[in-house]
């Protein structure tokens, strides 16, 4: 039985892992509504209000093996300790922040993966390090803005050819309709895969603390509402400078072509959730909205722009472990 400060420790631990799935949901807000925002289809609140619904909903509907590949797939068990949870979650949170001050639409997934991997090189070296997991999440932080591109630019040059002859008003009022669904159907994604993020985290640092005994990674109902909430939570208060940079700022969008971006984006990520895969739904939907604005002309989407986006990604993973490091530094001065 754990003793009463390590159970305090945990739960503090417990509630820094929460604000970051705030955080996350604050950062990542615009991934759920910038192209609704960006067509004009709702107004900020409504559309935050439907993706904040949504993204509750996500883990309930999708499962938690995105969890489970967190929780054990990134840091081996035996390094997975309180300290070194506690380190890469304030390494994930302060990179959050950061990019949410510059408004750069980074990856949250990426950043808390970065984190675990920076404190947990500190505190165990390579040996600490689920080499597969790590080298999966950096396969797909390329593999899946690629996807987006390719998947929602086709939908929308497929929707392009079938819809030519149509009057532009009547497509503009259907696609608004079926933009709000599609925009609920990507919310869903993201709370399933970003959500499930920090269910993992909870549930290894109940595992940890000795809290709770399981042979098989399983995650608590109360971890998946806490964690849901969080989530939710975070996407209602939205963070808007990203939402800005994602919605008026990367390309013009018209009504079918955010419907297009929001369901080819909300496909990856659907079939990354079953598979247990932790991608960016930044990166997804990034590269939907980039994949569609290039339909019309290549010049549509702001390419400058776009490359700073690609800078922040890349050193998300970099600069979120070496902030994690010096906090696992910090920690064990601290502790002695």
């Amino acid at each position: 039985m754990a003793d009463q400060s390590i159970i305090l420790v945990v739960y503090g631990a417990i509630g820094a892992a929460l604000f970051f799935d705030f955080v996350n949901g604050f950062h990542d807000a615009a991934n759920s509504i910038a192209t609704i925002v960006g067509t004009r289809v709702l107004r900020p609140i409504q559309a935050v209000g439907i993706a904040a619904a949504a993204n509750f909903s996500g883990p309930f509907i999708f499962g938690t093996a995105v969890a489970a590949t967190v929780g054990k797939g990134i840091i081996m068990p035996e390094f997975s300790t309180v300290d070194v949870i506690i380190a890469g979650l304030l390494g994930a949170t302060a990179w959050d922040l950061i990019t949410w001050w510059f408004g750069l639409p980074s990856s949250s997934s990426h950043a808390l993966i970065g984190g675990l991997v920076g404190s947990a090189l500190f505190a165990g070296g390579l040996q600490a390090i689920v080499a597969p997991g790590v080298e999966k999440t950096l396969t797909f932080m390329v593999v899946s803005p690629a996807m987006g591109f390719a998947v929602a630019g086709g939908f929308a040059l497929a929707m392009m050819y079938f819809l030519r002859k149509k009057v532009p008003g009547r497509v503009n009022r259907v696609f608004g309709r079926l933009q709000i669904v599609s925009s609920a159907f990507f919310s869903l994604t993201h709370g399933a895969n970003d959500g499930q993020k920090t269910m993992g985290i909870i549930t290894a640092l109940l595992i940890a603390g000795g809290l709770m005994h399981s042979k098989e990674f399983v995650v608590p109902l109360w971890v998946i509402i806490s964690a849901a909430s969080a989530i939710a939570l975070g996407t209602f208060f939205g963070g808007w400078r990203i939402v800005k940079t994602m919605a008026f700022r990367l390309t013009n969008l018209k009504p079918y072509q955010g419907f297009c971006a929001e369901t080819g984006g909300g496909a990856i990520l659907t079939s990354m959730a079953w598979l247990g895969i932790p991608v960016s739904t930044t990166h997804a939907i990034s590269g939907a909205i980039m994949g569609v604005g290039a339909t019309k002309r290549f010049s549509a989407v702001r390419w400058g722009l776009g490359k700073r986006i690609i800078y922040a990604w890349v050193i998300t993973i970099p600069a979120s472990a070496a902030i994690a490091a010096a906090c696992m530094w910090a920690i064990k001065a601290l502790t002695g």
